[in-house]
Formats: C-alpha cells, structure tokens, sequence
C-alpha cells in the first residue's frame, strides 16, 4: 500500500514537469540509504519546492490545501493530540465536525501516519495539506511553552527571587542601577510573561493594551472592537520588571520613572510582524504603560471596503479627485480617522501624484507615499514640516492633526494654491468642525475658499456573523427613535470565533457635509452650528446615528451598538 503512494508520488511529479526520472532514480537511492519521507528528500535536494510539492499532492490526490496563517483553531481541538506528537508527525488538528477530524500534514502519503492519529483520537480522520513550514509556525503559535505558559506559574517561578523583592520595596526612586535592571529584564520569566501579554493582546485582535500598577496587584487591560476588557491581574512585583523590559524593547531609558517616555518597537509574532507604540506615564502608583498595536495585516486600507453608505463614499470619493482644496475628517481619539485619510490616499494614489504626509508618528507605511514623521522635540513640528514639504511640489498633503492656528494657517493656504490636502481635527460632528476652525482664528472666507468636504467618524463593533440572531424591534422602542413600520435587527449572541463576546471586527459610520453654496453662505454670516446642519440636512446629509441604524438593518452591528456610539448625537429623525 505504502509502494503504491509512493508511486503515485512520483507519477504525480513526473507527469506535471516537477521531477526529471534520472533525478527520481537519484532520490530513491537516497531514500533507501536514508530512510524516512520520500518526499523530504526530493525536497532537500533540490528537485521540488515544498509549495510546489504541496500544490501537485493536491491536485493528484485530490487532498485540498490549507493557509494555516488564515485560519483560528479552537484550543479544545488542539487538545486532541499532544504536542510532541504534532511535533513528530509534523502534523496540526484543525477542526472537529462530529466524530471526524480535520488534520493539517506535511506528507499526505503517509498512511501510517493518518492510521495512528485515528487510533489515538478514536475519531475518523481528514487530511489536508499544508508546507511543513507553516505547520511549524502554527505549532510554535498554539504548542509554544511561552503561549502555553500561565503567568501563575511564572509568578511561582519567581516568588522567591531576591530581583523581584528588591523591586517591590523600590517606592519609585532609583532604587537599581541600570546594569541591576537590565540584567532583570533579560531573564527568561520575564521576558516570557511580556511576551505573552503581547501575544494574548495580538490574539484577541486589541488596538490597545493598558498596563496599570494597583495597590497590590499589576492589571492589564485589552482594548478589543473600541471597548476596554480586563485580562490577568499578577503580582504588583512584577510590574516594575515588566515595564522596564517594555522599555528596553523600545530602546527608552529604563532608570528614568518621574518623566514621560514615548517610544515604540516591532516584534515578530504569530508568524507576522507587529509594530507596538509606547507610552510610559509616572502615577502616583507607580509607572503607566500604554501600547497602540500597529498590525499592519488587521490594517483595512481599501475605501470600499470601509462599510460607508453609498452617499457618504460617492460624496468622499467626488472630493479626492478635486485638483485642491481641503478634505477633513472628525472625530474623538481611536474612532479610524486617520485610516480613512490613507484609504483616500490610496484611492488617488498613482505615479502621476506626488504625495506627501507628515504624521505624529507614522502608523503605516504605503508604498508610493513620502511619509514624514513630525519631531516637535527638536522643531520639527507639523507647521515645520509644511512649509519644508510645500517646497517639494506635492500635489496631496496629509497632516496627521491639525492641532494649533499656524498649522490651520499652512494648511489653508496650501490648499488655496493648488494641493489637494487632508487632515484631521477634534471635534464631534461634521458642523462642529467648521465652528471648530473659527474659533482657532480662521476667517470664514478663508473657510469657504479652501475646505469643499467635512466628515464626522465613528466605529460600531461588527455582530459575528456566525452567531448573530434576527430579531423585531418592538413598537416602543422604534416609536421612541422615530422609526416607522416592522424592522428587523439583530443582537449579539456570542460564540468560539467571536470570544464569545458577540462581536468581531468594527465598521465605521460617517456624516458627510460638501460645502455646498448655501452652507458657505452661512459660514460667512457666521450662522450658528445648528442653522448649518439643519441645512445640510436638507441637502441630504444623513447623520451619524441614521447610517449607524441602517448598518445595523443590514445586519453589520446592532441596534445597541449605535446607540451607544452615538449617545451625544441628539439628531434621531426618521431613517
């Protein structure tokens, strides 16, 4: 049985051009010298890549092929089969479906193999195909003893190190030397309890992750779809050796604990690369850390695939093709504004276009974009860098934030001789922005020859879509919103793939305001906020809560999300 895979290994490699029969003759001899897989030894001389090995047994034996990088496996399955086994094997269980299990292997041909996890598992087996590389990450992801390791026993490990009483004593003096605290954060314990909170953070898809020392406890809390979710609470020992091994990874000072630090650092893990921002805050507890998590692979740069309405996305799109002229984007801290003002960029982007940011810090890198980051430390502040990049002859300009007068100033003037430029500013709604901008001392007119569109942001949690349910809305409660006939939402149930929290991934909703004649109209009459948006109204502006309620009829969140991210919106006329 074995002879005849073997051969049709062979026969599979041989009829699609991958293998020559001289350097099959060749392998042969080998494998018989050698022993073990057929397959590897094809491999390590040369003769086949492993994808390309993968890709031929695929479609020979007709075993599908598998991304293991794509795919969450439930712990409970990896339970299944230990890990040396999966180790040996060069195996992965994937999923359970009744009493078949779905196992990702190196070397389908292998028979023995498939029989020996049946008899381990007593359940019917069914194989699909993955690089042996892959399967190695994976295992690294889901067997690797430092993610497998609870912080309980590390804590254990390190109840009686004299380094961790010393730094429990400490009452935020310098009590250690920097060689004292460097040779602590090198050790294996912790290293590996940061280590894992990263990865915990990475997994449950945080933006954020906030370190706070208590009294007598160190807690981490996770920032998962925009809401704040409590993780371990440890030993307030360990939280000293925790924040200067941060601090070491981000190349800060680690023997300075009265002054703020700001840095960041990248890290490898779970097979990609995540960049971290830091931001280290004395209290009167003891140090605060605050990590924005950067991953670049979460990162949705594609305006289409945004979740805005039609209107809002035609309205956006119109105002990036404008030769100049100003696009801004409103909201509170963490709401995706930023985001937005990449996709914009992508959008245009073209060799054609010259385009130009300047950013505090850059959080992503685009290829095709000149992207500087602003150093306010030693004068190289957003004003700075404008007047710098207008000598560059940009045709767009991004300003991460427009914080003060003379970067409003700058950016005005840029976009009345001829740049297309986008920002952000805070403030809550699309109409708040423009009493915003006179209020930092920018004259009207000045308002009305430059800015051509404002949009106000939110972000609205996605409902899982595996484990949401329809439901009616009740007359009560549509009456008290304004909402007219049946309408079907749906609520957050919870299940594996949304960590049972109902909930998995964000959407964003937006209000978007063109200055249109009759609002420019206002502005230089200095009309009042509410007489603008009642305009704007008018003109078809639909409001943050209204798209918000229509994605929540599409079945993209709930009803209760929206509300709850549109709680200071007042405006709830009729979808």
């Amino acid at each position: 049985m074995i002879l005849e895979f073997k051969d049709k290994l062979t026969k599979i490699l041989i009829d699609r051009g991958l293998l020559k029969p001289e350097d099959l003759d060749k392998a042969i001899a080998i494998h018989r010298e050698k022993g073990g897989s057929l397959s590897d030894v094809i491999i390590e001389l040369g003769f086949v890549t492993r994808s390309d090995l993968m890709i031929a047994l695929s479609h020979g034996l007709g075993i599908p092929p598998i991304n293991l990088s794509r795919y969450k496996i439930d712990p409970t399955v990896i339970k299944l089969i230990s890990r040396k086994i999966a180790k040996n094997y060069k195996i992965l269980p994937i999923s359970k479906i009744g009493d078949t299990l779905m196992l990702a292997v190196a070397d389908p041909l292998n028979i023995i193999l498939l029989d020996d996890i049946k008899a381990l598992t007593g359940l019917k087996v069914s194989p699909v195909i993955a690089t042996e590389k892959d399967i190695s990450e994976a295992q690294g992801q889901y067997y690797d003893e430092s993610a497998s390791t609870t912080i309980e026993k590390i804590v254990g490990d390190l109840e009686e190190a004299s380094e961790i009483k010393l730094l429990e004593e400490d009452s935020g003096a310098l009590g250690q030397t920097s060689s004292e605290l460097l040779r602590i954060t090198q050790d294996a314990p912790v290293v590996k309890i940061t280590n894992l909170l990263l990865a915990e953070a990475v997994s449950l898809r945080s933006s954020d992750i906030l370190i706070e020392p208590l009294e007598k406890e160190m807690r981490v809390r996770y920032r998962v779809d925009g809401v704040l979710r409590e993780g371990r609470r440890s030993p307030v020992a360990l939280h000293n050796a925790v924040v200067s091994r941060l601090k070491v990874m981000s190349n800060l000072d680690i023997a300075e604990r009265r002054l703020p630090q700001d840095g960041r650092f990248k890290v490898k893990l779970q097979g990609r690369e995540v960049d971290f921002r830091i931001s280290v805050v004395p209290s009167s507890m003891g140090e605060k850390v605050a990590l924005r998590i950067l991953d670049k692979s979460q990162a949705m740069l594609d305006i289409e695939k945004l979740g805005f309405d039609e209107r809002s996305l035609a309205e956006i799109k119109k105002a990036a093709l404008k030769p100049h002229g100003m696009i801004l984007i409103c909201g509170p801290t963490g709401c995706g504004k930023t985001t937005t003002l990449y996709s914009v960029m992508q959008h245009v982007n073209s060799p054609e276009k010259n385009i130009v940011t300047v950013e505090d810090p850059v959080e992503y890198q685009i290829e095709g974009i000149n992207q500087v980051t602003a150093r306010p430390e030693i004068g190289l502040t957003f004003a700075a860098a404008l007047r710098s990049i207008l000598r560059q002859d940009p045709n767009i300009i991004m300003i991460g934030e427009i914080r003060d007068f003379e970067t409003v100033d700058i950016a005005i003037k840029a976009a009345l001789t001829g740049h297309l430029v986008l920002s952000t500013i805070h403030t809550t709604t699309a109409t708040g922005s423009i009493i915003r901008l006179v209020n930092m001392g920018v004259e009207p007119f000045l308002i009305t020859s430059s800015v051509i569109l404002v949009g106000a942001q939110r972000l609205v949690r996605r409902v899982c879509q595996a484990c949401k349910e329809p439901y009616e809305l009740s007359a009560d409660v549509a009456a008290r919103l304004n909402l007219k006939g049946k309408l079907t939402f749906y609520k957050a149930k919870g299940c594996s793939k949304c960590f049972n929290s109902g909930y998995k991934g964000r959407v964003a909703i937006l209000e978007v305001m063109p200055l249109s004649p009759k609002i420019k109209s206002l502005i230089l009459e200095n009309a009042q906020e509410y007489r603008i948006r009642e305009e704007a109204r008018r003109e078809g502006m639909a409001t943050l809560r209204e798209n918000g309620i229509k994605n929540a009829l599409d079945g993209n969140t709930t009803l209760e999300e929206v509300l709850r991210v549109t709680a200071g919106d007042q405006d709830v006329d009729t979808v």
